[in-house]
């Protein structure tokens, strides 16, 4: 295998995720047809006819690489530049820097992400000690079947593996569950348990047409309530009762002092709602469908090789929905308690059953490469680019030129979605190891990405997903036509309404849920002005139509992430008047929408590219 080959197949969409694969197709069906017909990222390698001929080696993408080679270290070396001690503002935020790595400093400044980077030698640990104390566990209770002869034998016996297996996986996982959570909050445990014994009453104990507003009503207002009481300390409760116990108070005050790793329990908890809500609804649904009869059996599918859409959309058997047990195993599954991917628990306990053929040594093993090697990247440009403490030290925007405004911003952005992807990645590649497949979360690199329809796709699309199958398509979706768009616009404003509670409720992030919706309207009312179809016969000038309308969609969806994410509305209006207060500023500006075209084009051309080999992302 030479380098590039390797490299190769370490970025392939197989390696990072085998569910672009098409969800119909058994993923074990689609691995062996792509061994025997050498496809690849288990597509046919046969060229759609929509496709357009390859661009790369014409006139105008030799140009394209020039700017490329030309400004991409020049908008790097703009933040460098400002990070240096000698630059405007340094004093301010000489604070927030840490030492570093070869005597430079660091900016760890960002709360979230500290608290991840300063624990990873615990977390590596507990990826590498979690899985192997699972697989003793496995091979001290395991009993080898006895030998059959006969299919009907057979049959029996796999699916009385397939019964040994569950109930073991779901034996460990409820205990180290409980273990790790407890290691996490401490005593905060008994409040976890007890809001995880209420929702699922609420599922398994009120009449079914009770059971989905009663869900919404309680997860939203335990989101409100965990931030508004701030975790419930035990101390408070104790005062409301001192006049009926005395000695209240005390026992309060030190139930608080054993608050585990992680005192604030309620901060990561939004995650868990996510869980409580799936597996509500999962139930729910398979009530109506217990009486249709078993689909595999109607469909004739082999439970062991179901496509990723048959796992989450078939229900689990019905004793798993009873047993708390099950239940708390897998809201607080330890791989993914903390911040995801978010897997439903349809997905969860057929995975348990069968493990996917998607999760194999080889794959793992690349995806972890690619966890280190993402995770250096944030390393190197932390140790050299200091725009996260500079926006914190609430500077003096005008001593920056608009181009170096305009850098800090987007590197801004960047370190957002590495600060994301990187724990994503980590947990996912723990749940890999441990043989369970969630979904990947970042699918593009931020600076891929043209459409806020396909960018919301891409970016913690395992919640994109959740949203989809929980909120959105239970309100309605949003089918074609005047009225279905317009109603799908309004669910949309519903669903990016819950997104921003979600995440935190704040009204910066309100503000950015409808200024995410408010971006989109252009995008599909043009989309519906300037259809593809009606431009055939001229391809190039339906491309440069469509660049235009994308580098106004990227500087849109970058004021809405500053706003919700990093500098805030009173940031980006000093941004913004930074930017516009002078010629040179509408110079940039100007320059900075042609750059921008260059890169939508390379875009275009990178999707066309993947259409040739089969692959159809929809982001």
């Amino acid at each position: 295998m030479t380098i590039l080959t390797f490299v190769r197949e370490l970025y392939s969409l197989d390696t990072l995720d085998t569910r672009f694969t098409p969800s119909s197709t058994p993923q074990k069906s689609v691995n062996e047809d792509s061994s025997k017909h050498g496809t690849r990222d288990g597509k046919a390698q046969t060229q759609p006819a929509e496709a357009s001929p390859p661009r790369w080696r014409t006139p105008e993408f030799y140009l394209y690489l020039v700017v490329f080679l030309v400004c991409v270290p020049q908008m790097y070396w703009a933040v460098v530049s400002v990070s240096q001690p000698d630059s405007p503002n340094y004093s301010k935020y000489e604070h927030l820097l840490s030492p570093g790595l070869f005597s430079w400093k660091v900016d760890n400044s960002d709360a979230q992400y500290a608290g991840f980077r300063n624990n990873i030698p615990y977390l590596t640990v507990l990826l590498f000690l979690h899985p192997s104390l699972r697989r003793l566990y496995e091979l001290y209770t395991s009993s080898a079947p006895p030998a059959s002869d006969g299919i009907a034998q057979s049959t029996a016996h796999g699916q009385a593996a397939a019964d040994a297996r569950l109930r073991s996986r779901l034996a460990f996982d409820f205990v180290s569950a409980l273990i790790y959570v407890t290691a996490l909050n401490g005593t905060s445990v008994l409040k976890i348990l007890l809001i995880l014994l209420i929702n699922f009453k609420i599922a398994t104990a009120l009449p079914q047409h009770a059971i989905p507003v009663t869900t919404w009503v309680f997860n939203i207002g335990i989101l409100f309530a965990n931030e508004l009481a701030r975790g419930y300390p035990y101390s408070v409760m104790g005062e409301a009762i001192v006049p009926f116990f005395p000695a209240a108070s005390n026992w309060g005050k030190f139930l608080d002092s054993y608050g585990g790793l992680q005192p604030r329990w309620e901060v990561l908890f939004n995650f868990t709602v996510l869980r409580m809500i799936s597996f509500n609804f999962d139930y729910y649904w398979s009530l109506g469908r217990s009486r249709a009869g078993s689909p595999l059996e109607k469909k004739q599918l082999d439970p062991s090789t179901l496509s990723e859409r048959d796992r989450v959309t078939m229900p689990a058997p019905a004793s798993a929905y009873v047993s708390f047990q099950t239940y708390v195993a897998y809201v607080l599954y330890p791989p993914l308690y903390l911040a995801g991917p978010i897997l439903t628990f349809n997905d969860y306990i057929s995975q348990s059953i069968y493990q996917s053929p998607s999760v194999s040594t080889k794959r793992t093993i690349l995806y972890g490469i690619r966890f280190l090697i993402t995770l250096c990247c944030m390393e190197f440009l932390i140790h050299t680019a200091y725009m996260v403490a500079i926006s914190k030290c609430s500077p003096d925007w005008s001593v920056y030129t608009p181009f170096q405004l305009s850098m800090l911003a987007y590197f801004n952005l960047h370190h957002i979605w590495l600060k994301l992807m990187i724990p994503w990645r980590f947990f996912r590649l723990w749940a890999l190891v441990d043989g369970i497949d969630p979904p990947e979360n970042m699918v593009r690199c931020m600076s891929d990405n043209y459409s806020a329809l396909a960018f919301w796709r891409s970016w913690h699309r395992s919640f994109n997903r959740w949203t989809i199958r929980y909120v959105y398509v239970p309100l309605g979706g949003g089918p074609g036509g005047g009225s279905g768009r317009l109603r799908g616009i309004g669910n949309m404003l519903a669903v990016f309404t819950f997104v921003a509670l979600w995440h935190d409720i704040q009204l910066r992030l309100l503000v950015w849920g409808w200024m995410v919706v408010f971006f989109v309207l252009p995008e599909v009312l043009l989309t519906m002005a300037f259809p593809a179809s009606k431009w055939k016969t001229r391809p190039n000038a339906y491309r440069i139509i469509c660049g235009i309308g994308a580098v106004a969609n990227i500087l849109m969806m970058m004021a809405a992430n500053l706003v919700g994410f990093a500098v805030g509305m009173d940031g980006l209006t000093s941004i913004v008047h930074g930017i516009a207060s002078s010629w040179h500023g509408a110079l940039f500006m100007v320059s900075a929408c042609a750059i921008l075209f260059v890169g939508v084009q390379v875009m275009f051309e990178h999707r066309e590219d993947e259409k040739r080999r089969g692959i159809r992302l929809k982001c």
